[in-house]
């Protein structure tokens, strides 16, 4: 019933894996009859601390029957608490909250012109922010501007200029780009999570900031999937060793239970907004703000980077022992992982969702040939082994 009344009276701008869920807790989720899965995409990386985490949904409940919206035409007594310890948490001096992934990267997007004008005194108009071919930030309109993946842009047109696209993990090519006195930022993600978990290089990351750093081109970092210690550390970045100029994050700021996203920079930069010239109705509303502190402080105090750390080198190791024909590459860091699925016997990586799902396993392909695994950061070792033996035995029937 409930993919019948969703098929006839919802857009068809999904395509759903078939399964209805009802409950969630953990790493798992029951559907509508009682059967339990596997979370393996952790709604794209949103449910980092677990489904329906007790901490996380009291601060929801208690805050949303107490106060749960004044807009910012008013001040309110949660706002700076949470602004203050979200700039503590991350090393910055400001922060803009917004609801999600996509307005987070907006956000960016337009702080990133601002100080262009403002500051680096680039010539009105002209300013220009470089992309990366495959990218993933999100389906507004400036945002698949700057997309290569046809099926994003295809009848969407026309689009927003001032974007320069270059391959992903390539110095050169921006090294290049970078030559462009009008160039205001590189909007980069530290892993590629829609376009298959695509990993850079060891060191393109910190080298592509230096570059940038040389140039006066703002460094802005995407971690709306790869932050909150998805990858093994608290963000992606870490694992080279810098801070991102402009720093965008969303999912897992809410544990998966509000729509809440971030951008986050230093003064010399974020102090270009002015009052009137950015904003949202909902953005740093009270529920939001305790939300995302009690999401945050999970991830801290129960250790979550370190978990990933460790339950991803389990993962991939223990994946990397199926000696299958269907699997053609095992990539990833931390918890955020994929298997490349070559075609065999008619079967694709949608046939293997499919197998897996009914094993008790959920995860989803991307592009066709990639299946992404992506459990919540609260996976045990048992529970990692378990749910390997799940998907060796799926990739098995299908041979």
């Amino acid at each position: 019933m409930a993919i019948e009344l969703e098929d006839k009276y919802g857009a068809h701008n999904y395509h759903p894996l078939p399964v209805v869920l009802a409950k969630g807790e953990g790493v798992f989720m029951w559907d509508v009859e009682g059967k339990r899965y596997f979370d393996f995409l952790s709604a794209y990386s949103a449910v980092n601390q677990g489904h329906c985490h007790p901490k996380i949904i009291k601060a929801l409940i208690d805050q949303a029957q107490t106060l749960e919206l004044t807009s910012r035409a008013f001040y309110n007594n949660v706002l700076g608490v949470y602004e203050k310890f979200i700039t503590g948490y991350f090393g910055y001096q400001r922060v803009l909250p917004m609801n999600t992934g996509a307005e987070g990267d907006e956000t960016a997007l337009k702080l990133t012109r601002k100080w262009a004008y403002k500051v680096k005194g680039v010539p009105e108009n002209q300013a220009k922010i470089i992309c990366c071919e495959n990218n993933f930030h999100g389906r507004t309109i400036s945002i698949i501007s700057m997309s290569t993946d046809p099926q994003a842009r295809d009848d969407f047109g026309p689009f927003t200029p001032g974007f320069i696209i270059i391959p992903y993990n390539d110095l050169s090519a921006l090294e290049k780009a970078l030559q462009d006195p009008t160039v205001a930022g590189f909007l980069v993600e530290p892993i590629q999570g829609e376009a298959g978990v695509f990993v850079p290089d060891e060191g393109y990351l910190k080298k592509a900031y230096d570059l940038c750093k040389a140039n006066n081109v703002l460094f802005i970092a995407d971690e709306v999937q790869t932050g909150i210690a998805r990858t093994g550390k608290l963000l992606a970045c870490d694992w080279e060793g810098f801070k991102p100029d402009v720093l965008i994050l969303g999912k897992a700021l809410s544990g998966g239970v509000y729509p809440i996203s971030a951008v986050l920079a230093d003064d010399h930069i974020m102090m270009v907004i002015h009052p009137g010239e950015h904003g949202s109705t909902f953005g740093g509303n009270p529920v939001a703000g305790r939300v995302a502190i009690a999401a945050l402080e999970v991830v801290r105090d129960e250790k979550l980077a370190e978990n990933a750390q460790k339950m991803g080198e389990l993962f991939r190791s223990e994946i990397m022992k199926i000696n299958s024909p269907f699997i053609e590459l095992v990539r990833g860091k931390g918890l955020l992982n994929a298997i490349v699925i070559r075609p065999h016997k008619g079967k694709s990586a949608w046939d293997v969702c499919l197998k897996m799902r009914d094993n008790g396993l959920l995860a989803k392909p991307t592009h066709d040939h990639i299946i992404r695994f992506a459990p919540p950061l609260v996976i045990n070792e048992a529970q990692v082994l378990e749910a390997v033996g799940i998907i060796a035995r799926s990739i098995k029937e299908l041979e």
